[in-house]
């Protein structure tokens, strides 16, 4: 079964420069995201635009609201045919439960998980809304929360990767958005690592953007990225 690990972020404000990328892309090779600011432009019919071009898709919407109204949004995200969903791990244990119970329920049921901090916070961005925990100990927490809740895992840091895969198991799933490679800008991202070492430490699949959406030949830099991890030889 081909399971591509790398994950491009279309983070674009229309079809016609996301679908432009896409074109120059190959699903044997990537899965693509889309997230708030291209789904809110396109709506559901892009996306089975890109599945008809053979690629599987990660809807990052961040379901965070009160638990029927995230579960309903959840039972559609789902109808969709989408590979993987998810929500904010924020919401609390009502909210997941709800999440994964109207998952279960559906014909197709994609890959649910949680996201626990935004790879752009710090610890002063924690201490500033009010929340003394570390970022580690954060995302310990709600990673945990989103397990015992059946989720199938959370989107997180690739520098807590380790200690989570150590936690949560060998086969919760670990998302990891904030990927650069060594040469590459660190853009608004604060924690960050490299592919192959988040692989190495335990990331499931690798969400990266602008080193490939903004590079002058994306797929050379989808490929350099695979050879990178081993993918490709």
């Amino acid at each position: 079964m081909n399971d591509p690990k790398i994950i491009i972020a279309l983070d674009f404000p229309n079809a016609t420069s996301a679908l432009a990328l896409a074109e120059r892309l190959q699903p044997t090779l990537c899965r693509l995201k889309v997230g708030k600011e291209l789904f809110t432009a396109t709506g559901p019919a892009f996306l089975e635009q890109l599945m008809r071009r053979g690629f599987e898709i990660f809807l990052d919407l961040k379901f965070h609201d009160i638990p029927n109204t995230t579960a309903q949004a959840c039972k559609v995200a789902a109808s969709l045919g989408v590979w993987m969903i998810n929500v904010h791990a924020l919401g609390g244990r009502k909210m997941l439960d709800a999440a994964r119970e109207a998952i279960a329920r559906t014909e197709q049921q994609p890959k649910l998980v949680a996201v626990t901090l935004l790879t752009s916070m710090a610890q002063a961005d924690l201490a500033e809304i009010g929340i003394n925990a570390t970022p580690a100990d954060m995302v310990l927490r709600l990673a945990t929360l989103a397990r015992n809740s059946g989720l199938d895992g959370v989107v997180c840091s690739a520098q807590e990767v380790a200690l989570l895969r150590k936690h949560c198991g060998a086969e919760f799933c670990l998302v990891t958005p904030g990927i650069r490679p060594a040469h590459a800008s660190l853009d608004d991202q604060s924690r960050v690592m490299t592919p192959q070492a988040a692989l190495q430490a335990g990331s499931s699949y690798l969400v990266i953007g602008r080193p490939i959406t903004q590079a002058v030949d994306p797929l050379q830099a989808l490929l350099d990225i695979n050879k990178e991890i081993g993918v490709l030889q």
